[in-house]
């Protein structure tokens, strides 16, 4: 019998590589002569960039790059030099987390920082770019990442603007004349889990810029500069940007990223996915054991799960769920295709038990679950 495992983590519980440790460990001890495959798996959020690592063995390279307010602060990415992969996740550089409550106005932020990581990145030897767009501080559409990348954004006069929010309003002109050759050559895909248009009622300001700072004028003023931005850069670049599904992730970035880097947007666990190698690792298996810290009417919208599904009912695979808890119904539960599943609220006295005593209820879900297949 062939078994993956394939979790994403427990939130402030287990990580995805715990996860398959114990649950390797509990069905080893029971059935030594089952072949476990682990391939922890995640969806571009938190703890990515230590899955992606798992796979790609790469180094963590640290640089000095601008924050969101363009103070120095020191950022880092991974880099496999045997792939000439970097993965970048652009929070690292231009996220909310880098900034104090009082410092967070996405009207005058930038994503600059993350321009100088993707051209750190290029200078150790990168061949393709994975860039992770969530968490970040930012509405600039890019604008910031692309000056690094040597874009330049011109005003009536023909004077340079700063690359934060408040100025897309008065951008006239794109002059490309100094950006980096290299750019050219870099297959650059971005983890983008959302499909909100660039501007609009469901556009990157509307939806996202209050939890950025913005006030409800802010909103108005910064969807307005994502309007007229927008035309600008569809004659710069021949492209329709209102018409692609993600735009407005990351404010704007996702945008930003299609147009400047001529990248490709795709949801995070697809991209997680390929860097495993997930869909050749599971041929001929007989379960793929996956979990979540909550499954719930969520995991079908791109999370981890809902791309661990995609691939086992192409491949005829079963699956169980060991999750932290479950919030839909069986009906529920088996039109996604999940066979068997389990839940450490389920056992749990409380919550609190469940959180401090994760790995002894994993355990025994996993025995109970050896026990079901065993009959």
């Amino acid at each position: 019998m062939k078994i993956v495992l394939a979790p994403d983590k427990f939130k402030n519980s287990l990580t995805g590589m715990e996860f398959c440790n114990v649950v390797e460990a509990t069905i080893k001890a029971i059935t030594p002569h089952v072949e476990i495959m682990k391939s922890p798996l995640a969806d571009g959020g938190d703890g990515t960039i230590e899955v992606v690592n798992y796979y790609l063995k790469g180094e963590v390279i640290q640089v000095k790059v601008m924050n969101p307010t363009f103070n120095s602060v020191i950022a880092s990415f991974l880099y496999s030099e045997s792939s000439k992969i970097a993965f970048i996740e652009m929070a690292e550089a231009s996220g909310m987390k880098l900034l104090k409550p009082s410092d967070q106005n996405c009207m005058h932020t930038t994503t600059y920082g993350t321009g100088q990581l993707i051209l750190n990145a290029i200078d150790q030897g990168a061949q393709h770019i994975i860039l992770g767009i969530g968490g970040s501080a930012t509405n600039d559409c890019g604008i910031g990442m692309a000056n690094a990348l040597g874009y330049r954004f011109l005003d009536k006069n023909n004077n340079d603007i700063k690359p934060i929010g408040c100025e897309l309003i008065n951008i006239c002109e794109i002059d490309d004349s100094l950006v980096d050759k290299r750019l050219k050559f870099i297959k650059f895909q971005i983890a983008c889990d959302v499909t909100n248009p660039l501007y609009g009622p469901n556009g990157a300001a509307h939806v996202y810029a209050k939890q950025k700072g913005a006030t409800e004028s802010d909103i108005s003023d910064l969807d307005s500069g994502l309007q007229s931005f927008s035309k600008i850069l569809d004659k710069h670049f021949n492209i329709k940007i209102q018409n692609i599904a993600g735009a407005g992730a990351a404010g704007g970035m996702g945008a930003g990223a299609v147009a400047f880097l001529y990248g490709e947007l795709l949801p995070g666990i697809d991209l997680i996915k390929q860097i495993a190698n997930f869909d050749t690792k599971i041929k001929n298996a007989d379960w793929i054991i996956t979990g979540e810290g909550k499954l719930d009417n969520q995991t079908l919208s791109g999370k981890t799960l809902s791309g661990v599904l995609t691939s086992a009912n192409n491949n005829k695979i079963k699956v169980a769920a060991f999750c932290g808890s479950i919030d839909l119904i069986p009906d529920e539960l088996n039109q996604m295709g999940i066979v068997y599943r389990d839940s450490i609220i389920y056992k749990a006295i409380n919550l609190d038990d469940a959180l401090e005593n994760t790995t002894f209820y994993l355990k025994q879900i996993t025995e109970e679950f050896i026990d079901f297949i065993s009959k």
